[in-house]
């Protein structure tokens, strides 16, 4: 049996245990990167392909004879034509959970930060302004503490829940939106009152072609102007130009974003202007603990030999 894995540079292995995955099969190939025009000489004698974010498309799929198996090295396999998979037999195997702990952690990060402004506090520390100042403080920024604040969670899964538990230990308030599906479930509010009564909302929602662009010009005019905006889920929940422009207009009072609808995003993305106050933006990083990554390693070749044990 041969392997070949398309990405591993979105998986950093040599910080990783790989000696599960090596003995899985019996020969690997392991590539940092491939381009389109790569893929195809690739998989054509591999019996499993594991991507990350690699395209396989009805075509390539078609025409590698050898493939049995397609692993997913993430949740989504939206990079994966499924009917043609489908079509020839071949499982397309994805891994669940493994985020979970690391991406609400960054979710909490993200929130401390727009609450407390400590990274624009720590920015002035070091260009000077304390040593400055003619009191012992700054109080430059507003600070506002989270305790009996409302976390509107939009989206309540795995994710969401453990983001909920977290605002709980801070001693907010739980707001979870009632499913998009439209089935009532005790102890949720409709998405409106989540909207008008949150202090901060916070996205854990999959990317659907119903809810994209959700947080719209309409959404961000509904929030309080006091509140703040955190997306750890898809970038394509958000309409970017319409956060962009509530932000310099003072609509909301901060965000915080780990996705972009377009990753790594162009030089010129509107929300990476400079003149955009109270505006975090990290590099969809909050999945990267070692720990998680180990977790997905390690879903893989589990999806592996469950595939060899049928």
């Amino acid at each position: 049996m041969r392997g070949v894995f398309l990405d591993t540079l979105t998986m950093k292995l040599e910080e990783l245990d790989t000696s599960a995955l090596e003995k899985v099969l019996d020969h690997w190939d392991l590539f940092e990167s491939t381009t389109p025009d790569q893929t195809a000489e690739r998989i054509q004698n591999a019996d499993v392909v594991i991507t990350n974010k690699v395209v396989l498309d009805r075509a390539l799929i078609e025409n590698a004879p050898s493939l049995k198996l397609i692993c997913v090295c993430a949740t989504g396999t939206n990079n994966i034509d499924l009917a043609a998979a489908a079509e020839k037999n071949i499982p397309v195997k994805n891994v669940a959970g493994y985020t979970g702990t690391s991406l609400a952690q960054h979710t909490i990060a993200l929130l401390l930060a727009l609450a407390t402004r400590w990274y624009q506090y720590a920015e002035d520390v070091k260009k000077g302004k304390w040593s400055q100042s003619p009191i012992f403080c700054r109080l430059d920024y507003p600070v506002m503490e989270l305790a009996g604040k409302n976390l509107g969670i939009i989206g309540y899964g795995d994710l969401g829940r453990k983001v909920a538990g977290l605002g709980e230990a801070l001693g907010m308030n739980i707001l979870i939106a009632q499913s998009s599906t439209g089935e009532e479930k005790p102890g949720r509010v409709a998405l409106e009152k989540l909207v008008s009564d949150s202090d901060v909302i916070s996205l854990h929602c999959p990317l659907t072609a119903q809810n994209s662009k959700m947080v719209n010009r309409e959404f961000l005019s509904a929030m309080k102007q006091s509140a703040f905006l955190i997306n750890t889920a898809r970038g394509g929940l958000v309409d970017e130009t319409a956060l962009a422009d509530a932000l310099k207009r003072g609509v909301i009072a901060g965000a915080a974003l780990d996705v972009l609808a377009v990753e790594p995003p162009p030089a010129d993305h509107p929300l990476l202007a400079q003149d955009i106050p109270n505006l975090i933006i990290t590099p969809h990083n909050a999945w990267i603990s070692r720990e998680s990554r180990q977790r997905l390693l390690d879903g893989v070749v589990n999806n592996v030999r469950q595939w060899l044990d049928t």
